[in-house]
């Protein structure tokens, strides 16, 4: 059975796709009580609209392809800790776990860092806005390369 490492792993394959789509490296795969991958997705803001991201759109997925039983035990893989709009969508859903590579603090750090303006919406951590749903990350064995991820798309390094 794959490991929380495993599915990181392609999450962070799919925010690099992502990126090199001209797109905010994030991507999220949605994982079955059984272990397998049943829908995943990468930021797709680049066309304009900025609810586009990937664990919106399995949130989305999994209320219209998922019984409430399953939607509760099936986890949410991510690159990023989840926005405020994905924490929120994924609670009103009745999703369960939520594992992240990079955490809100994190981002917000590296944005900083590189001296990008806040957005329109407060960072805020996942158990601030849905303090039920069990949460684990971030992971350091990810940090240089999500890290690397953002730099690139702010920096162009």
């Amino acid at each position: 059975m794959p490991t929380d490492l495993d599915y990181l792993e392609r999450c962070v394959e799919l925010a690099t796709e992502a990126l090199d789509a001209g797109d905010e490296p994030f991507g999220s795969v949605l994982v079955g009580a059984d272990g397998t991958i049943l829908a995943e997705d990468r930021n797709r803001v680049s066309g304009g609209d900025q609810t586009l991201h990937p664990e919106f759109e399995l949130a989305r997925w999994a209320a219209e392809n998922l019984s409430p039983a399953d939607r509760a035990t099936a986890t949410v893989y991510t690159s990023g800790e989840h926005c405020p709009m994905c924490s929120a969508a994924h609670a009103w859903v009745g999703l369960g776990p939520i594992v992240y590579a990079a955490s809100t603090n994190q981002l917000t750090t590296w944005l900083a860092e590189f001296g990008v303006p806040g957005g329109p919406v407060n960072p805020l951590p996942i158990r601030q806005v849905a303090p039920n749903i069990p949460v684990t990350g971030p992971f350091p064995e990810l940090t240089d390369r999500i890290h690397a991820l953002h730099r690139r798309l702010h920096l162009g390094v």
